[in-house]
């Protein structure tokens, strides 16, 4: 039977997304039960909304910086309704997807100026377009694109249509003189990938020199680290970039060989994950040690779980969705990093995902009682 012939006009049907259950019919009990987490949910989100203007501080004194995530121009604005200390990623997919046309050079700097300014001076790091050549209609579709996560994707796709990859830059080039923006690029897996792209950037750089356009010749240059392969020859990649940011979402995919768009394994998709943990833990190390700073764009970081144990294995910069930054930053505000450090040692020695998590959500409660897991 479909779904759908489960429930008929005028019915009444909760769905938590929290916990994926949709529940058809609920009882009297099981209503007033999720309407009293519904109240909770408004107050407490009245009051979070209420450290807007405080810094995401600790308790001993240390500065959490807590950016946002965009996919769209106008979300810039509920970063800022949130108190967001900059934009840590900026996904220009849009532009593409489902685009007759290839977007033009001014249709993109339009979109980068339009953030850039109402962040007013704060940092705004864009990505470049991170898509398959599967998802992007005025190219030709790929010949032989069985798994596309493993094909041609994201800074692939840029060095092999680098007309298309240029406009973006120079787009992005000439937005650089109106805010504080960073260019980041996607889906790094070789010194050789990272060398070819700011080579384009450096090139198209010279050519808007020539032109006599205007652009910040010292633009920050950052990679995502979102593969194992630039985990383990990261202390390779630090000299070569200005800043660093994990990629979860894809980390996590990689690295337990899991589709998370897969109904049948995403199961196993878990950032508990000891193996992802210690890559993770690795790509701080290493950027600490050699004075790179180094952010967490993925979905990872915006789950109140993980906020303690990021704390602890030394992040400082998280990049949350904007209805997230409230609830992180509220839980930095609440926890010492001597706690945090005390976590994360005790979770490094843990063998499995589910004693982990177990474990992260029981020093959460203990600390900030008032978040709902």
């Amino acid at each position: 039977m479909c779904s759908s012939d489960l429930v008929s006009g005028g019915d009444t049907v909760i769905i938590d997304g929290n916990k994926g259950l949709v529940i058809l019919q609920p009882d009297e009990d099981t209503l007033a039960e999720y309407q009293r987490e519904l109240e909770h949910g408004r107050a407490q989100a009245a009051r979070l909304e209420s450290l807007r203007e405080l810094p995401a501080e600790t308790l001993d004194g240390t500065r959490i910086e807590i950016l946002g995530n965009i996919e769209f121009p106008y979300e810039v604005d509920h970063c800022r309704e949130h108190g967001a200390d900059g934009i840590g990623l900026y996904r220009t997919e849009f532009l593409y997807l489902g685009a007759e046309t290839e977007p033009t050079e001014e249709v993109h700097y339009q979109a980068y100026v339009r953030v850039a300014e109402a962040m007013a001076g704060k940092p705004v790091t864009i990505r470049t377009f991170d898509m398959g050549a599967d998802k992007v209609p005025h190219l030709p579709p790929p010949e032989d694109e069985r798994n596309p996560f493993l094909g041609l994707r994201s800074i692939r796709l840029a060095l092999r249509n680098l007309p298309m990859f240029r406009t973006q830059l120079r787009a992005i080039l000439r937005a650089s003189v109106l805010g504080n923006i960073q260019v980041m690029f996607p889906l790094i897996c070789t010194l050789m990938e990272l060398r070819q792209a700011k080579l384009v950037l450096a090139d198209v750089m010279e050519e808007l020199a020539e032109q006599k356009i205007e652009f910040n010749r010292n633009i920050p240059v950052g990679m995502m680290v979102e593969v194992p392969a630039a985990v383990i020859m990261l202390e390779h990649f630090v000299d070569e970039v200005d800043f660093l940011s994990i990629g979860t979402n894809d980390l996590i995919q990689y690295t337990l060989a899991v589709d998370r768009s897969n109904k049948d394994v995403v199961n196993l998709y878990n950032p508990a994950d000891p193996a992802v943990l210690r890559l993770i833990r690795m790509s701080i190390e290493i950027a600490d040690r050699r004075g790179k700073p180094i952010s967490m764009c993925g979905q990872m970081c915006g789950n109140p779980v993980y906020t303690m144990l990021l704390l602890g294995m030394g992040l400082r910069s998280l990049s949350v969705t904007p209805g997230g930054i409230p609830e992180i930053k509220n839980i930095c505000r609440q926890v010492s990093l001597d706690d945090c450090r005390a976590v994360a040692e005790r979770v490094m020695i843990m063998e499995n995902a589910r004693d982990i998590k177990a474990y992260l959500n029981e020093e959460l409660k203990k600390r900030v009682p008032e978040v709902v897991m």
